[in-house]
């Protein structure tokens, strides 16, 4: 351990995936591995009792989830989520985590990976807990985390045309493409500025600046003709809704 090496908590419940990060990690001498964890409330403890100032965090744990961790603790320290789900790496974009790393990962990832952490330390910035409280804020956001390809890039809101839910997905509608993000419509919904964005539909979230014309059709169903031809419908509820809107 070098003088000022950053203190790290690595946190996973597979003991394999601990031993191989704490052996990967032996190799840079300014990170000094604290302990480990083994599930969300373990996390918890360890991160408030022994305060690190980096945590390699599951996203996936029993217990708590590694969201759920961070929601929880007192000291918020920085973040590198670790996960074996690709669509989580939106989320920890989201939560403002210096990285994500994809499992199985090996040590020229993660070596590229320490270099943005031991740039994010030497260089004055909002503390991982201003940027977490900024990200579970309610307020409006103004851009949307996506994969493309290999790639993790923002759409911004003025980009979106609709969003739509797929199962637990939602497919954000940008640009003439879809992409798939791993959060509920409903939470979209409270993220994104209700003066630009209309829920029409119990799956259909719209840009208003993108809608031609709401169109009474002969049956008396309401649907939403969007400026790039698509046709969604709208609710009987949500009718009702959007002519208040209009007042």
């Amino acid at each position: 351990m070098t003088r000022g090496a950053v203190r790290t908590l690595i946190v996973d419940d597979e003991p394999v995936a601990r031993a191989g990060l704490r052996r990967m990690l032996q190799a840079f001498d300014w990170i000094d591995c604290i302990g480990e964890a083994d599930s969300g409330p373990a996390a918890i403890a360890a991160i408030d009792a022994r305060k690190p100032e980096l945590v390699f965090l599951d996203v996936a744990m029993p217990g708590a989830n590694g969201i759920e961790v961070l929601r929880r603790v007192v000291h918020v320290p920085q973040v590198v989520f670790t996960t074996a789900y690709a669509e989580h790496a939106v989320t920890a974009f989201e939560l403002g985590a210096l990285d994500y790393l994809l499992k199985p990962f090996g040590e020229e990832r993660l070596a590229a990976t320490l270099e943005r952490v031991r740039a994010a330390f030497g260089e004055p910035a909002a503390g991982a807990g201003e940027r977490l409280a900024d990200a579970l804020a309610r307020g409006p956001i103004t851009r949307i985390f996506v994969r493309s390809g290999r790639a993790i890039v923002p759409v911004t809101a003025d980009a979106i045309v609709r969003i739509e839910a797929v199962g637990d997905y939602a497919a954000v509608h940008a640009g003439g493409t879809p992409h798939l993000v791993h959060v509920a419509l409903a939470r979209l919904e409270e993220r994104l500025d209700p003066a630009r964005f209309a829920r029409i539909h119990r799956s259909h979230l719209v840009n208003l600046d993108c809608v031609a014309a709401f169109v009474r059709q002969t049956d008396g169903q309401v649907v939403a003709r969007l400026r790039d031809g698509t046709v969604l419908p709208v609710s009987r509820a949500r009718a009702q809704a959007l002519r208040v809107l209009a007042s």
